[in-house]
């Protein structure tokens, strides 16, 4: 299992309003990166996205986390992040990721550091996935010896409500909620786990729209004056909505592409979202009311 990819055990999404302030379960703060596992061998330490690549030579950061683990085996369960004020930026660790030139990895160490923030632990000398939760992460705790590149993320038995209302506050992106008898389980996804995210509201123009279903095509302008599409938009739609909208939209069709009706981008709403991509694409989008006096945001992307 040791510097191999390795699948690792997924969230399932949680109900913000079933948040469950219990001790048996554990609480973590979601940050907002790329899901990594850390594999250490005396001095050798590889790191591999959720999906099996393996990225070690993109942070040379990797060199003094494997100093901090205090321990000569392991395989450590960790989010990458780029932190700006305590708050994971995911674009920046997406920067991170996509480069390839050494002396430009080299400087994005400076100005984009990267910090591996662990959850869980697999292994060390011996296999510890059948363990309960709340006891790797006590081993887990006792081989990490925080520093500005790797740190054990905090967790808080129960009070789960308190610590999703506290990184809504900081603008993070969620918590994590855990059955703290909860083994590990490779490529699985399970009820034990739980995230919880903060849905984001953003302005957006109507670019066009079409029906069967009725969807929407929202998007932002850009700095050199065009629209970059965001998001298909399908659910929370009222039933005037869509009749006052199909109203307007038939005073600024520019075109018709097969079946979708393409408007001049005049007409502006607000969306509910999730989360963004890489690309700046929105997930999980639906519509909240129209925004008449609104002027899009310019984005340099």
């Amino acid at each position: 299992m040791l510097f191999t990819p390795i699948k690792p055990m997924l969230l399932q999404m949680g109900n913000n309003n079933e948040i469950i302030d219990n001790p048996d379960w554990i609480y973590d703060i979601k940050w907002d990166g790329w899901r990594i596992l850390l594999h250490k061998q005396g001095d050798r330490v590889e790191a591999y996205t959720r999906h099996g690549n393996n990225v070690t030579a993109k942070f040379p950061e990797l060199q003094e986390v494997g100093q901090s683990i205090q321990t000569h085996t392991a395989i450590i369960d960790c989010e990458g992040v780029v932190l700006r004020n305590g708050v994971s930026v995911f674009d920046d660790f997406a920067y991170r990721g996509r480069l390839s030139n050494t002396s430009k990895i080299e400087q994005a160490t400076l100005h984009y550091p990267a910090t591996f923030i662990a959850f869980d632990v697999l292994a060390t000398d011996k296999p510890l996935m059948q363990h309960p939760l709340v006891k790797r992460k006590e081993i887990l705790s006792s081989i990490i010896e925080p520093s500005n590149k790797i740190l054990v993320t905090p967790s808080i038995a129960g009070n789960g409500n308190n610590i999703f209302q506290l990184t809504k506050d900081k603008g993070m992106e969620g918590i994590v909620g855990k059955r703290s008898n909860s083994t590990y389980k490779i490529n699985h996804r399970s009820n034990d786990w739980l995230k919880f995210k903060h849905f984001k509201i953003t302005d957006a123009v109507i670019l066009g729209y079409k029906e069967n279903p009725f969807t929407m095509l929202v998007g932002t302008q850009v700095s050199n004056g065009k629209f970059k599409p965001l998001a298909n938009v399908e659910f929370g739609f009222k039933t005037e909505e869509k009749r006052v909208f199909r109203e307007i939209a038939k005073q600024i069709v520019t075109s018709v592409d097969r079946d979708m009706m393409w408007l001049e981008p005049r007409l502006h709403c607000n969306v509910q979202y999730l989360e963004r991509t890489v690309s700046g694409s929105l997930r999980i989008v639906s519509f909240k009311g129209f925004n008449f006096d609104k002027i899009p945001e310019v984005i340099n992307k």
